[in-house]
C-alpha cells in the first residue's frame, strides 16, 4: 500500500460522503509489528485497508473505529501487547502501541 494509494480511498470517501474511520499509530514502546506512522483505514462493515500489525490488538482498533464512526468524535486507544507473553504460539510482541482513531466523513 503506497500513501497516495491510502490518502485517494480517504478522499474517495469523502467525495462519496460516506464515512470510515483512520486509524494511525502514534507511538510505540518496546517491540510492536508497525512503526509509529502505519495507518489503517476501517470501513462500517468492518472491512479494512492497510494495517496496524493484525491480530487482537488490531480488533481492538477496529471495535474503537467503528464507535469513532458513529459518534464522528477521534479517541487515543492504546494496544497493550505486553499481556499473555507466556503463550505458546509466540504470537504476542510484547510493546505498546498507541493509535490515534479518527473519523473520515
Amino acid at each position: 500500500m503506497s500513501t497516495l494509494e491510502f490518502f485517494e480511498k480517504v478522499m474517495s470517501i469523502r467525495e462519496r460522503g460516506s464515512c470510515a474511520a483512520v486509524a494511525t499509530v502514534i507511538r510505540t514502546k518496546g517491540s510492536t509489528p508497525r512503526e509509529t506512522g502505519a495507518k489503517m483505514l476501517i470501513y462500517p462493515d468492518g472491512q479494512i485497508f492497510g494495517t496496524i500489525g493484525g491480530g487482537c490488538g488490531e480488533g481492538e482498533v477496529i471495535e474503537k473505529a467503528l464507535i469513532v464512526m458513529d459518534r464522528g468524535i477521534p479517541l487515543h486507544h492504546q494496544v497493550d501487547l505486553t499481556e499473555g507473553l507466556m503463550y505458546e504460539d509466540g504470537g504476542i510482541c510484547g510493546g505498546i502501541m498507541d493509535v490515534f482513531i479518527e473519523p473520515v466523513t
